[in-house]
């Protein structure tokens, strides 16, 4: 799971997949803004069909809170 999400924002920031690690905060680290993060857990959604409650966005700072979560469902 850490692979698919990490290799989908490699691809969404034009980054090298190998700099993002699951400390790594998709904000402040990999310079993502808010529209990027949305448009990541969108695509999450449909690549994996689960439904990411909009209350636990909120919660979402590294990338390794994505997996937790995706994980979780």
């Amino acid at each position: 799971m850490f692979e698919e999400v990490a290799s989908l924002l490699a691809e969404q920031l034009n980054l090298d997949v190998s700099k993002i690690s699951e400390d790594s905060e998709i904000i402040k680290d990999l310079g993502a803004d808010s529209l990027d993060v949305v448009e990541m857990l969108m695509t999450l959604e449909d690549k994996t069909g689960k439904t990411i409650p909009e209350d636990k966005v909120t919660g979402i700072k590294t990338v390794g809170d994505v997996v937790k979560l995706l994980q979780s469902l």
